[in-house]
């Protein structure tokens, strides 16, 4: 396992099994999601509201299945700071083991036009700050 910042706990819930008991591999983009939001509000400290962006490229390998599980442990970091866009890597983690390792880049983006901006300062800050 790979030194993050932060972790988070995310619930396994009961359709997120396939019919032979392990999490189905389309399910863990949305763990990825649900500890990214977390990164940024918790850890980051960044308000939900002020948030625009957009995932522009995920990338997730599969390493062991997880299997009749009631959570996972989600650790987070930004890996990287670019003009208009950040990268994010992770890892799900159960019982002791690394289940899937990912990486994604996030695209700020102006809420009105949907066009790509500069990564905010405030978000930077924050980044360094984390």
């Amino acid at each position: 396992m790979t030194e993050f910042p932060f972790t988070t706990t995310v619930d396994v819930r009961y359709q997120d099994h396939d019919a032979i008991g392990h999490v189905n591999n389309a399910v863990y983009v949305t763990y990825l999601e649900e500890a990214r939001v977390a990164y940024l509000a918790e850890y980051a400290g960044l308000s939900m509201e002020t948030l625009s962006m957009v995932v522009a490229h995920l990338d997730v390998d599969f390493r062991e299945p997880v299997q009749h599980a009631d959570s996972v442990e989600v650790a987070v970091d930004v890996t990287d700071v670019g003009g208009s866009s950040f990268t994010m890597a992770y890892e799900v983690r159960h019982e002791g083991s690394v289940a899937v390792e990912a990486e994604s880049v996030q695209v700020t983006v102006d809420a009105d036009t949907g066009e790509s901006h500069p990564v905010p300062k405030a978000w930077r800050q924050a980044f360094d700050d984390a």
